[in-house]
């Protein structure tokens, strides 16, 4: 088999066969086959697209291609979840001790971000003493006692899949749907999941921007999921706006303390109880979306997501004092208000300029060598469809330099106060097929 021969099949529209798909993975991977031509058959697969069967095959040929875990030895359905990312995305802070709270198994492989903020592990490790450096057997160990724990991916998961990443990036092949869903899929697949709740953003702040190109993503996703065996569903949420009202780590974290507490911000409370009640589901816990929503908020009431947070933290080395007392986590030297040059109602907040802000005063990383900032970050106190007067603060920014005028520009740039607005839409679609 010649890989020109494979390039000039799809690039004349052609279906390429499972031997195919695994040749080119094997070859990519083992530094047989050039970037040269893999970066021809990206470009190839970006204009001619795949079928549902050559994405399942593409995606389990990267799983096959390194290690998988084994999540086999822990009791019960594992159902995880995935984000496409955001702004202010703190869900997973609050979804993961919520649903273990239930009794399922929530066994997070997860890693730091590039982007406006870091990953779900920086916001973490903001917490004095907080470590995923632990052993496979101790990871396993947590979730069958605890039913939560997290641990960073471990560096040969899905080899290809970082080849062919990093060479998108360079190609312009980043948005091929079919290279998105199948780099996506491999990477949950080979975490050892035995269900996936698929978060996939739409709006400014998110890399589809327009509703038509989440539902593509979401339904190649649902269906490469569904037909290797793993249950697997999508909802499509709004992010034409942050997420809550803090973006920054330790910002976030006490965030998600407030929503763990019931008194966190509408929006991702409805999130977290949407995304949560279909794991619920899904792990067989409840027979109903409705019955399932009506026990995470039961766990929310009587205080047992916020304990199994505090021992979440406490069983990887963090301090689980700063669920009590939030002001241990780090904090910056300033608080800068930013407040409304007239009145009205915010009718736009343009969510990547305002996380873009958020990375420039550390709380995200450029490249990463980048070192996150855990303690700067901005918090809103409005969003699109409120009322703001003049002269009243509508956004703080907590910064460890004095000098802000950069991003106070940037900021108010990006927010606008209109004359009316409608709140935006939070759910968008639910993809179950």
């Amino acid at each position: 088999m010649r890989m020109v021969d494979v390039i000039l099949k799809k690039r004349d529209g052609g279906e390429l066969s499972r031997e195919e798909i695994n040749f080119f993975v094997r070859g990519y991977t083992s530094g047989a086959i050039p970037d040269y031509q893999a970066s021809a058959l990206a470009m190839a697969i970006y204009f001619q697209n795949m079928s549902a069967r050559e994405m399942s095959d593409l995606t389990m040929s990267m799983v096959r291609s390194g290690e998988t875990v084994d999540l086999s030895e822990i009791r019960g359905i594992k159902v995880d979840k995935h984000s496409t990312g955001g702004v202010g995305d703190t869900t997973t802070l609050v979804l993961a001790p919520l649903v273990a709270s239930l009794d399922i198994p929530v066994a997070k492989m997860s890693g730091r971000g590039l982007g406006h903020t870091g990953g779900t592990i920086d916001k973490l490790e903001s917490i004095d003493g907080f470590h995923v450096e632990i052993t496979k057997d101790k990871f396993i160990q947590l979730v069958n006692d605890d039913r939560i724990a997290i641990m960073s991916q471990t560096g040969n998961l899905t080899p290809a899949d970082k080849k062919l990443y990093s060479l998108r990036d360079v190609t312009g092949t980043v948005e091929s749907i079919p290279l998105i869903a199948s780099s996506i899929m491999s990477k949950k697949i080979a975490a050892g999941a035995d269900a996936i709740v698929l978060d996939v953003k739409t709006g400014a702040g998110a890399f589809m921007k327009t509703d038509k190109d989440a539902e593509k993503l979401a339904f190649a996703m649902v269906k490469i999921g569904n037909s290797v065996g793993r249950n697997t569903m999508a909802v499509i949420s709004d992010m034409s706006q942050p997420l809550g009202f803090a973006v920054g780590n330790a910002l976030e974290v006490k965030e998600a303390i407030d929503t763990l507490r019931g008194e966190g911000p509408e929006d991702l409370m409805e999130l977290v109880l949407t995304l949560g009640s279909e794991m619920v589901v899904l792990a067989k816990k409840a027979d109903t979306l409705e019955e399932a929503r009506g026990k995470l908020i039961e766990s929310i009431k009587v205080g047992r997501a916020l304990e199994k947070f505090k021992a979440f933290i406490e069983n990887q080395g963090g301090d689980p004092s700063i669920v009590d007392n939030p002001k241990k986590l780090p904090r910056a030297k300033y608080k800068i208000d930013l407040t409304a040059l007239k009145s009205g109602v915010v009718s736009n907040i343009v969510a990547d300029e305002i996380g873009i802000s958020a990375m420039l005063l550390g709380a995200g990383r450029a490249t990463k060598e980048d070192k996150i900032d855990p303690s700067v970050g901005l918090v809103l106190h409005k969003k699109i469809g409120d009322r703001v007067e003049k002269g009243e603060k509508f956004l703080t920014i907590h910064s460890n330099c004095r000098d802000v005028e950069e991003i106070k520009t940037r900021i108010y740039k990006n927010i606008t106060i209109g004359s009316r607005a409608e709140k935006p839409v939070l759910i968008h679609k639910v993809i179950m097929k």
